[in-house]
């Protein structure tokens, strides 16, 4: 299994960059986990859109599914239709807008499996229904947490995950219990939790420099590090 890294930046942009958005590979196929600004046209440089198996959205804010409403031409200029997995609870105006040719929008069945990956879900603490997605091809694992704040149950979910890629988007000065995400710590403290064997920092605040990010992560998970656009991640 690959996990390339097209967009890690959260609630927006930086310039040029992109915001959630991940590309995992796995027997010859593809898939895609989150489609937010500026990851259509870094899909485009690795593969073409028409060839994704499925798209799986941890949840439908802006900054995590905004592109899909762009690919939706590229799709019927293509003349395909794409699967887009969503939180079955969420019945929001944005999923109205995905619902044309283009998708076939689809809440998360309790099981999934695409491509030779077993796909599971958690709901978890996030002002919209929100998913973490765990994929597993039976040897090695990669868990998403989507947005959260600190979650009953997700180090469970996440347990010996040989990769979390975790929301870390405030530093601890920053934080508290009713924010939306969590905080680089506590992300670390997550990873540890959760025995997990690699962390990986995403929803990275544009306002701060990702390496501040990591060094506070590193003070729980010494090895904690920040995602970064470009980033091939072999599991």
């Amino acid at each position: 299994m690959k996990l390339y890294v097209l967009g890690c930046h959260g609630p927006y942009p930086p310039a040029g960059g992109a915001t959630s958005g991940y590309l995992v590979e796995h027997e010859g196929k593809t898939l895609l986990m989150d489609c937010g600004s500026g990851v259509m046209g870094r899909l485009m440089k690795l593969w073409d859109p028409a060839e994704l198996e499925c798209v799986l959205l941890s949840h439908l804010h802006f900054d995590h599914a905004s592109d899909l409403l762009v690919m939706r031409y590229y799709l019927e200029i293509a003349g395909k239709t794409l699967t887009v997995y969503v939180p079955p609870e969420d019945q929001s105006p944005f999923r109205e807008l995905l619902c044309a040719p283009a998708f076939d929008v689809r809440p998360y069945p309790d099981t999934l499996t695409v491509m030779g990956l077993q796909v599971t879900t958690l709901p978890v603490r996030h002002p919209v229904p929100c998913r973490a997605i765990r994929l597993t091809d039976g040897e090695k694992t990669l868990v998403f947490t989507g947005d959260t704040n600190d979650c009953p149950g997700l180090a469970n979910f996440a347990k010996d995950a040989d990769a979390l890629l975790a929301d870390a988007a405030f530093l601890d000065s920053e934080w508290t219990d009713q924010k939306p995400h969590m905080s680089a710590s506590g992300a670390a403290r997550l990873a540890v939790q959760a025995g997990a064997q690699a962390l990986y920092l995403t929803h990275l605040p544009v306002r701060h420099d990702p390496e501040t990010i990591v060094q506070e992560a590193r003070t729980v998970y010494p090895a904690a590090q920040a995602v970064r656009p470009g980033q091939v991640i072999q599991l």
